[in-house]
């Protein structure tokens, strides 16, 4: 029997999903099967509504050989393998003669480790561990994810409801640099990770995220199973992830975590460099203002030396301890290493990296550095080895695909070192120009780095107003989304929701759920709120979202297409604010009935030479600056708009039987607000005797730094921190 056609077998899934032909849909269907066909690389833009999963995965189902499907988001990742594939497949098998097969692969510390829950491996967080399991949050977390993890199937974090923290979590993981592999590991056969690539070596379509892609392409060994083709979905995320994936950076304390590590290893004289390595490091780095480091300063650059061969004088120290259990071994072997390749990466200064230092509430210095540029990695490594298809709802940038292109490594169409690809635009089922407009404020003077001012309040509180609620309010700041929200909520008679308030989850719910509603936030509801119908029918930005000028990577980046003779702004910023411009505007229309305004409460968006390369990069609205219209259409759309979408109700989960309460311990001391028990000194002097660093210490006793060293020093006891306060960093 032949082989049914894309177009054929796309007819048969979209009918048996109960849905209808899309003319884009199936322009889709088969670019990227002629992309996989010939190998050509293809960038594919499909707008909302185009249904472009389906597009993709009839082809890779018919593909015959591995495709790997990777996304930014757990939300499409779980789409795909959860609704989309099992639906396709049910439809397709009877056609194609055979039932395709899919797997999900994520990386390794998102399994269990029954090595580690068996004892083979050292804890990496013993304070998680000091109290009776059911005495904290954290410890009762720590007991249900232990006994979770001795019953379950797959080892999938993901499958642990409710889930838990990262220190919990910490307790039953390790990451792919501390893992043994499965040929020296005691469960090598049982390994959730080993079993979960198996099933995935062996299945039509692997569906992953950008990281892991990122990790097979630049890393050292390989973590995907073998395949020819690879598609990429919201791929105007892959530059930040690989960026993110190729980031490294160094801090006091994990240098004070490896030379630990090390120490339960060889002892205290194999890590000694290390260790006042670490305290060098604190006080090199104190001195230095936050930013990019155009080069490195002596000292830190001297404490770098030592850094590097203390971790290789520890390292080589625990490859010849042979009386160590393998797993204590192979731990600290990691985290040296870790600290080694930094601190020499960060000592090659290599004019292909960024170096610079950032200040952080909790951690303190974090001396980072990452690739200036990921395209040339993801040319010689991704576009090299399979062929790639690019998709997102927004990759064209001013009309052109050519600035993408760029980023990801491919080249600009006829450029001498450009990759062969082709682009590709199947529009939207949407009239863009009919069922929403563009309006931008152009008499509001340009927006301060004050946040937002009285006009351009007054003018948001006018729109609020007009549209009844119904609004999405994006802000380039959190900072900016909250002020905005407290000083509505005192002049407008709608009910206000703001970021932070509750999860993400659950504003969008209530928002979705009530008309009047509004909805202020900041970046990552510029891309996750999915809000179909009469709820939301204004969508405000107030500024144009250029990437902040001290930003160190973006600026180096800029400087360096200004320095081979190009446009760094446009290439860079303009494109940066293009992509979440047209990802912020993308929010308003979800459906074919949908109607509404996007409003820019910034006037360079209209009288700035960029504004018309920014434009050209959102969905075609009708464009205004006409405020009196736009206020008259929001006040029309208010009052024909039928009741908003059914929105499910908040998921309840059972809750366990109700236990007696423990009584009460009894207080021994109070010491600066803070209440000790006679357990919690006992903790307390455990983890001095074993040199726990402050942070971790106030952490478990839930207390600040400064409560935490005065009981110490009530009791008598000594802390390393305390007596050498150069180590505080």
């Amino acid at each position: 029997m032949p082989a049914p056609s894309v177009t054929d077998l796309l007819a048969s899934a979209v009918e048996a999903v109960g849905g209808a032909e899309r003319p884009g849909q199936v322009r889709m269907a088969e670019a990227v099967h002629g992309a996989m066909s010939s190998g050509e690389h293809l960038l594919v833009q499909a707008g909302t509504g185009t249904g472009k999963s389906l597009a993709y995965l009839v082809p890779a189902l018919l593909h015959g050989d591995t495709v790997v499907v990777a996304t930014a988001t757990i939300a499409l990742q779980g789409q795909i393998v959860d609704r989309d594939l099992p639906r396709l497949v049910d439809a397709v098998a009877p056609v194609l003669g055979r039932r395709p097969t899919f797997a999900m692969l994520k990386g390794r510390r998102n399994y269990v480790c029954r090595n580690k829950v068996a004892g083979g491996m050292p804890v990496d967080d013993e304070d998680a561990l000091f109290a009776p399991a059911p005495s904290t949050p954290l410890g009762r977390d720590v007991l249900r994810v232990r006994e979770w993890a001795e019953q379950t199937r797959t080892g999938d974090r993901d499958e642990l409801v409710p889930g838990v923290g990262e220190r919990a979590w910490s307790q039953v993981s390790v990451s792919a640099s501390e893992c043994l592999g499965a040929q020296r590991c005691p469960f090598g056969e049982e390994c959730f990770a080993e079993l979960a690539r198996a099933e995935a070596a062996d299945a039509d379509v692997v569906v992953t995220n950008h990281a892991m892609l990122a990790i097979d392409a630049i890393g050292d060994g390989s973590v995907l199973p073998e395949h020819d083709v690879v598609v990429v979905d919201e791929a105007h995320e892959l530059v930040d992830r690989v960026t993110g994936v190729a980031t490294d950076e160094l801090t006091p304390a994990l240098v004070e975590r490896a030379a630990s590590r090390a120490r339960k290893v060889v002892g205290a004289d194999g890590t000694e460099a290390l260790e006042s390595a670490a305290g060098a490091l604190a006080a090199a780095l104190d001195p230095l203002p936050e930013g990019r480091l155009p080069g490195l300063p002596d000292a830190l650059g001297q404490v770098l030396v030592l850094l590097r061969d203390g971790a290789r004088a520890a390292q080589s120290a625990v490859a010849k301890e042979k009386r160590a259990e393998d797993g204590a071994r192979s731990v600290a072997s990691s985290a040296l290493q870790e600290v080694h390749d930094t601190a020499e990466r960060l000592l090659g200064e290599s004019a292909y990296d960024v170096a610079w230092l950032a200040r952080e509430p909790r951690r303190g210095a974090v001396l980072r550095v990452a690739p200036l540029h990921v395209g040339g990695l993801l040319r010689s490594t991704l576009f090299e080895d399979a062929t790639v298809v690019l998709t997102s709802a927004t990759l064209e940038l001013g009309g052109s695909f050519d600035l993408v292109a760029r980023q990801v490594g491919l080249g600009a169409q006829g450029e001498g070192e450009a990759a062969r690809w082709q682009g590709l635009d199947v529009g939207s089922p949407f009239d863009y120009a009919r069922q929403g407009i563009l309006y931008v404020a152009r008499h509001l003077p340009p927006p301060g780095r004050g946040g937002i001012d009285d006009r351009a309040l007054d003018e948001l509180a006018d729109l609020l107003a007009a549209a009844g609620g119904r609004a999405l309010a994006l802000f380039s700041s959190m900072r900016g989304a909250v002020a905005a929200a407290e000083l509505l909520r005192e002049r407008v008679d709608l009910p206000i929701l703001c970021q932070g308030e509750d999860s993400t989850a659950e504003l969008v719910r209530r928002f979705a759920a009530d008309a009047r509603t509004c909805l202020f936030g900041t970046l990552s509801l510029w891309q996750g709120v999915d809000v179909p119908g009469s709820a939301l029918q204004l969508v405000v930005i107030d500024r144009i979202p250029f990437p902040r000028p001290d930003d160190p990577v973006m600026s180096a980046r800029s400087a360096a297409v200004d320095e081979r003779g190009g446009n760094g702004f446009m290439s860079v910023s303009a494109a940066h604010a293009a992509l979440l411009l047209a990802q912020g505007a993308g929010r308003l229309v979800r459906q074919g009935d949908d109607r509404g305004v996007v409003a820019v409460l910034d006037a360079r968006l209209a009288t700035a030479r960029y504004g018309r390369f920014l434009r050209d990069s959102m969905p075609p609205f009708w464009f205004t600056s006409d405020r009196e219209a736009v206020l008259g259409a929001l006040r029309r759309i208010d009052a024909s708009a039928p009741p908003p979408r059914p929105v499910a109700p908040r998921p309840v989960r059972a809750r366990p039987a109700a236990k007696v309460p423990a009584p009460p311990a009894e207080r021994v001391a109070v010491v600066l607000g803070k209440a000790w028990t006679e357990s919690d000194d006992a903790l307390l002097r455990s983890g001095v005797e074993a040199e726990r660093p402050l942070g971790q210490l106030a952490l478990r006793h839930e207390c600040s730094e400064e409560q935490l060293v005065a009981r110490i020093e009530s009791l008598g006891l000594r802390h390393r921190e305390v007596d050498e306060p150069t180590l505080l960093g």
